[in-house]
This record gives C-alpha cells, sequence and structure tokens, in this order.
C-alpha cells in the first residue's frame, strides 16, 4: 500500500511539473531562455483561483490561467526577443514581479483573512474500467483531470515537434535561426509563439496547485517547482519522452519527502525531508547540462541581417 499510495501521489505531483516543462520545451526549441516560468506559474495559481471563486467553475478558472500565464509569456517575449533584453535578467524581473504583484492583488481582493479563502476543486476521476484494475487503476487512472490532460501532451508534443512541418520549424530556429530568416520564415514571429505557448502552459500548471491540489492560493504555493520544470527539460535533454521520464522522478521524490514528513520518522530533521526533491534537481542538472546538447542558438537574440 506504501508503493501504491507513493506512486499515485508521484504522478500526480508529476503533473504540473511535465505540463510547464512540456511549455518551456516549444520556448527553448525556438531558441529563448523562460526563466520566468516560476513566475508565470504563480500567476497560474493566482488567476486559475481568483476566476474559480468568483465564476464557481474550475474549468473558467483553467483558461484564466492559460490567459494570464500566455500574458507574461508575451511580455517575458517582448523583452527577450524585441527588445533583447538578456534572457535570464528579463525571466528573473517577471519572476519578482509576479512574486509581488500577486500576492498584492489578492489582498487587495480578499484582505487578510484569518482562514485562508478556499474554492471548489477538481475532484479525483476514474476512469471507467480502468480506474478499477488492481494496483495500477488507482496509481493511474484515479486522478483530476489536470493529471490526464499532462500525460495527454506528452505524445501530442512527440508529434508536433517532430512529425508536422510547425514542429520543425520551432526546432529550426533554435537551431539555425539565419536559415529560417533565408526560408522566408519570420524567426522573430516563431519565437514569440514558442514563449506564449510556454507561459500558457505554466499558467495551466501553476492552476493546478490552486485548483486541484491545495484549492487555496498563497505567495509560497509554487516553491521552487517552476525551477525544477526549468531543470526537467535539461534532465530530459529537450525531448518529450525525456522530459516525462524526469517529471516523474521529481514527482515521486517530491511524494516521498510528503510521505515520510507525515510519517512521523524522525531519523533525520524535517528541513532535509523537505530538500530531497532540490536535491535531486540540482543533481541531475549538474549531471545531464554536460551530456545533453541543447539547442544550438538557445539563449541567443536574433539579429536579421
Amino acid at each position: 500500500m506504501f508503493i501504491e499510495n507513493l506512486l499515485a501521489a508521484g504522478i500526480d505531483l508529476a503533473a504540473p511539473l511535465l505540463i510547464a516543462a512540456l511549455g518551456e520545451l516549444y520556448a527553448e526549441r525556438t531558441g529563448v531562455l523562460n526563466i520566468g516560468i516560476e513566475g508565470m506559474m504563480l500567476a497560474g495559481a493566482w488567476g486559475g483561483f481568483v476566476t474559480t471563486y468568483y465564476s464557481s467553475n474550475p474549468w473558467l478558472g483553467l483558461v484564466g490561467a492559460i490567459l494570464i500565464g500566455a500574458l507574461f509569456g508575451l511580455l517575458n517575449g517582448m523583452l527577450a526577443i524585441t527588445m533583447k533584453v538578456n534572457q535570464v535578467v528579463s525571466g528573473i524581473a517577471i519572476n519578482i514581479l509576479l512574486s509581488g504583484l500577486t500576492m498584492y492583488l489578492y489582498r487587495v481582493i480578499f484582505g487578510i483573512p484569518l482562514l485562508p479563502v478556499t474554492v471548489n476543486p477538481f475532484p479525483k476521476l476514474s476512469l471507467p474500467l480502468l480506474g478499477s484494475l488492481p494496483v495500477i487503476g488507482k496509481i493511474l487512472f484515479q486522478q483530476n483531470v489536470i493529471v490526464y490532460i499532462a500525460f495527454l501532451m506528452v505524445p501530442a508534443a512527440y508529434f508536433i515537434l517532430y512529425k508536422t512541418s510547425f514542429g520543425l520549424t520551432i526546432r529550426s530556429a533554435g537551431e539555425k535561426p539565419e536559415v529560417v530568416d533565408t526560408a522566408g520564415l519570420n524567426v522573430t514571429r516563431i519565437r514569440y509563439t514558442g514563449m506564449i505557448i510556454g507561459g500558457a502552459t505554466a499558467g495551466l500548471a501553476g492552476a493546478f496547485y490552486s485548483l486541484a491540489h491545495l484549492n487555496i492560493f498563497a505567495n509560497n504555493i509554487i516553491s521552487g517547482r517552476g525551477f525544477i520544470a526549468f531543470a526537467a527539460v535539461i534532465f530530459g535533454c529537450w525531448n518529450p519522452l525525456g522530459i516525462l521520464l524526469a517529471t516523474l522522478i521529481f514527482g515521486i521524490a517530491d511524494a516521498l519527502s510528503t510521505r515520510f514528513l507525515t510519517s512521523g520518522i524522525q531519523v533525520v530533521p524535517y528541513e532535509f525531508l523537505l530538500m530531497i526533491p532540490y536535491i535531486i534537481t540540482i543533481f541531475a542538472t549538474l549531471i545531464f547540462s554536460r551530456k545533453s546538447i541543447s539547442p544550438a542558438a538557445l539563449g541567443t537574440p536574433y539579429q536579421k541581417e
């Protein structure tokens, strides 16, 4: 039962990381680093929560989260692509901006309540027949709808990037943007598309925490998981299948730390248990950043000659 519950929780916690990382993949494949993914997830968590609170409809909350994420993806694109600001600096600026802005707007709307304001979250959805399968049914087929969306995005991303002309254009913009330009395609437009997709998916990923996991909004609700999603792209070698594996590892590590905390085991300080997912992220990034080959033009602004 421990393993079964651990894997079910691990898949649940891997889902938002997977969604955010797949969106980051589109952005980086076009040649743009979206360091602002952490802030965009926070904005999505806020937007999804507020929209759901006033509409009482979590599906509208998802739409709100996606739109606000796309908006800040566009803003980061303006800074990094059009204004050619250092992409690391622009991303950090987005993170700082949204960290303060979301909490400020939350307090403007709700004040400082004695008890956290809550919304009705997405319930667990057991798929017919599959959900009743022994062991595997609980692990894979008794999840909330955002988890199913996350795992459906993997084959969709693989097909788009490797089996369509649109995917070839995206990959070419990140490898040889001058060739794309010579072919008569607009590199700037392609990179904006990648950033908007990355922002929209980051918003969707953030909504997971406020609408399917905690059903509240708090300033630390993302807690660095945007950077874990960013690292998962490197870990996964800029490939959807590799990213799936990476996020599953991170999700299970996150679930494992939670299980240890709630079990009452006092072998090590609880702060160390909270560090487990981030320690794994650091080591994975150090190891795989040396072995994986990033898009050749990643992080390099394109100047049309």
